[in-house]
């Protein structure tokens, strides 16, 4: 079972998510402060202006009027929360790359110190 996800790691390209994570935030807060200034109850229409300028119109009940408008409030309610969840995901993602990118130096360096480690042993041995 861990081999799929090695295969997947290897596939992802990091070095593009690397670059493009702050991108990803940047752009997960501009979306936020968006939204995130709007209303959150939409403004009522009057339904007589419908009716009257175009007569041939069906008429709009008050009950579906605020039907409708009960449920464009619950859908900026969920883009809201949307939002949200996104800048939350994106400041993650940002951490996260963070730490991969300090982890893979750490690698190196370890990596680097087995190799020094190793010649200097095998030069011991072979005196």
């Amino acid at each position: 079972m861990a081999l799929p996800w090695l295969a997947v790691l290897k596939i992802v390209p990091w070095t593009d998510v690397i670059s493009n994570a702050p991108k990803v935030a940047d752009g997960a807060k501009k979306l936020w402060n968006a939204i995130g200034k709007q209303p959150t109850a939409p403004k009522k229409a009057a339904p007589a202006e419908h009716t009257a300028a175009a007569p041939e119109a069906p008429s709009i009940t008050a009950s579906r009027l605020n039907e409708l408008e009960a449920a464009t409030a619950q859908l900026h309610e969920q883009m809201l929360a949307s939002s949200e969840l996104i800048k939350a995901l994106a400041e993650q993602n940002t951490q996260l790359i963070k730490h991969i990118e300090t982890h893979r130096r750490r690698m190196r360096w370890m990596w680097l110190a087995i190799v020094i480690t190793g010649i200097l042993a095998a030069s011991a041995l072979t005196r």
